[in-house]
């Protein structure tokens, strides 16, 4: 379409056009041809570009197509928890990398049993944790939400427990400087308890085993708060059947300090106090049991005066005393003597001195004899072979007869 128009006025950057029916029209001044002036009339065809037209149009729904795949269809994933390793009191927990799609991440938070129980730091980076602090055999509840700008997204609940103290196989041992021979006996030994034994220190490893402490491993144990102990903690964890203490098993502990387990140290406490109970009662026994054993002694050998007013073969020893007094003790005592003789004074022996075996240790038990039996003694006949025997069995038991005095019991005859 041809449409001629009259230029009014021309600008640096606009051209005032009047149509015929004296209209204005703002036209840019560029695009009209050179040497224009007020007054000048130019002729302006138009004409509609539909190639041009279609080819945006088909720009724009790509873009459009783009924009939703980008932005509308991908959002970001919930994160995947799950349990890496359990000790007796603590847990490590890992989870996969945090797919935020094209959003951005505000927060990541672990809970547990329901409550916050912290934020994880450098989300985007961190992929483990571990929580130290717990009762043992003891079951909890965690999961993790993610906060991010395309809304709030939840993890599934993990559910785990911790060990009880005779479970060994969350040990994870790392070994440092072990001689060859020592380092295999110590995966040997791993294996059999059920624990692991890897060659990095991660936050799952919970011993660091060696011999010296020096190495990059071993730097970064000490780094990581982690206990480095020697291999013998790993043999008495086997001998043990549970989780030993680690305080006597420091490189530069004193191994005397090394205490034995909850189960078998106990059963030895046991065992010592009843060794030591034992040896007591064996060095300092009681005195009645002395008595006893005396009385069981001599009970072989007949009682030198059987009743009251029998005739005696020599004076009775301390230990003949103290026999018949637990004779007396055990049995009902005998009747008492006729009481018409009074009692005679002692006279001298053949020799010419009263009696003095009871000098000897044998003067308090001598006073508990009634007065017939001092008088039978007076009249009792020399024999050599019975004193030599009582004299003999006087001295062997002196010592118990002085320890003795204070238990004899006086008996009225």
């Amino acid at each position: 379409m041809l449409v001629s128009l009259t230029v009014g006025k021309v600008d640096a950057g606009v051209a005032v056009l009047l149509t015929q029916d004296n209209r204005l029209i703002e036209f840019p001044s560029v695009l009209l041809p050179n040497n224009i002036t007020s007054g000048s009339i130019v002729d302006i065809t138009v004409a509609r570009n539909q190639p041009a037209e279609a080819a945006s149009a088909t720009a724009f729904q790509t873009l459009q197509k783009r924009i939703l795949n980008t932005y509308g269809i991908k959002t970001p994933a919930p994160p995947v928890l799950r349990l890496r390793n359990a000790t007796q009191t603590s847990l490590v927990l890992e989870w996969d990398p945090i797919d935020l799609a094209t959003a951005s991440i505000k927060s990541l938070s672990l809970y547990r049993n329901g409550s916050k129980a912290g934020s994880i730091p450098r989300p985007l980076e961190t992929r483990s944790t571990k929580i130290s602090g717990l009762a043992i055999h003891t079951e909890y509840t965690f999961h993790l939400v993610l906060r991010t700008t395309a809304g709030t997204y939840q993890s599934e609940k993990l559910t785990c427990r911790t060990h009880k103290m005779t479970d060994l196989s969350g040990i994870t041992v790392t070994p440092g400087v072990l001689p060859p021979q020592q380092k295999d006996a110590l995966g040997t030994a791993m294996d059999r308890i059920g624990g692991k034994l890897i060659d990095s220190v991660r936050i799952d490893t919970t011993h660091f085993v060696c011999t010296e402490g020096r190495g990059p491993l071993w730097e970064k144990a000490v780094e990581m708060n982690i206990p480095v102990v020697t291999p013998e903690w790993v043999d008495a964890c086997e001998a043990e059947g549970t989780i030993v203490s680690v305080r006597g098993y420091y490189l530069n502990a004193d191994p005397k300090i090394r205490q034995l387990g909850t189960l078998r140290g106990s059963t030895q406490h046991q065992r010592t106090t009843s060794t030591a109970t034992t040896a007591n009662n064996l060095q300092s026994p009681s005195r009645p049991s002395t008595q006893q054993k005396s009385s069981q002694e001599a009970v072989g050998e007949p009682p030198v005066t059987p009743f009251p007013g029998a005739s005696m073969s020599g004076q009775p020893s301390a230990e003949e005393r103290e026999i018949s007094s637990d004779e007396d003790e055990q049995s009902p005592p005998p009747p008492p003597p006729p009481k018409d003789d009074e009692e005679e004074p002692v006279a001298p022996s053949s020799n010419g001195h009263s009696s003095q075996n009871g000098e000897k240790g044998e003067t308090n038990s001598a006073n508990t004899e009634a007065p017939s039996e001092k008088e039978e003694d007076k009249n009792d006949p020399d024999q050599p072979d019975e004193k030599a025997d009582d004299s003999s069995s006087s001295e062997t038991k002196k010592t118990k007869s002085k320890d003795g005095e204070g238990d004899f019991n006086e008996i009225p005859l």
